[in-house]
């Protein structure tokens, strides 16, 4: 359930990443490329700093680290279905925005999350393991991305190159990509409600020993 979690969540914001350059041609704001990359940039860094959340707010309000898990992913499917449904700057924007601000969260908490579900014991192998999705997404969702594109572009006789113009280049990807983040937020609602026990447990011990 995490592995599919982080594979149908932030793998999905890592590759919308790299590919947006060629989404802002497609849709006639090639001029926007720098400023959407620094966009997903800084909401990344945003995310990164929210997923320290859970520990300042521990005191006061305890939530199961898999639970905000579960939250961090909900902008996924937002962004991508907002992305599909409007191509406008605005949009683009605000899914840029989205999808980096919930990849950066993930990215940041997965290995406490790794160390908390699977203990402190080999954090470093099972983190490796997980992030073997990855490459491995990055493969999956670019040739998704790519058989889309190249199956609504016009092939260009001067530079013997594919260009693709217009929504229609990345609306199927989007759509898709919305499809299987939802996939992965329910995992992660899966993967919440199966390790809450386990977690209230563990807090209740955490007090009971702070008492004494």
């Amino acid at each position: 359930l995490y592995y599919i979690a982080y594979f149908c969540g932030g793998t999905i914001g890592l590759v919308y990443s790299n590919n947006l350059g060629q989404i802002a041609q497609s849709l006639g704001k090639s001029s926007m490329t720098s400023t959407l990359i620094t966009l997903y940039s800084s909401f990344s860094f945003f995310g990164r700093l929210l997923s320290a959340a859970p520990d300042f707010m521990r005191v006061k309000v305890y939530f199961a680290r898999t639970g905000w898990l579960a939250i961090a992913l909900v902008p996924t499917p937002i962004a991508f279905f907002l992305l599909a449904a409007s191509g406008s700057e605005m949009a683009l924007q605000a899914g840029t925005a989205l999808l980096g601000l919930s990849s950066g969260f993930i990215f940041a908490a997965a290995v406490s999350i790794t160390s908390e579900l699977f203990g402190p014991n080999s954090v470093g192998v099972n983190h490796n393991i997980l992030i073997t999705n990855i490459p491995i997404g990055s493969l999956v969702y670019g040739v998704l991305a790519a058989l889309v594109y190249d199956a609504n572009a016009s092939s260009s006789i001067l530079t013997d190159s594919t260009v693709c113009m217009g929504r229609q280049c990345y609306f199927l990807t989007f759509v898709w990509w919305g499809c299987i983040s939802v996939f992965g937020l329910a995992s992660s609602v899966l993967l919440f409600l199966r390790t809450r026990p386990a977690y209230e447990r563990f807090e209740h011990n955490r007090i009971s020993a702070s008492q004494n």
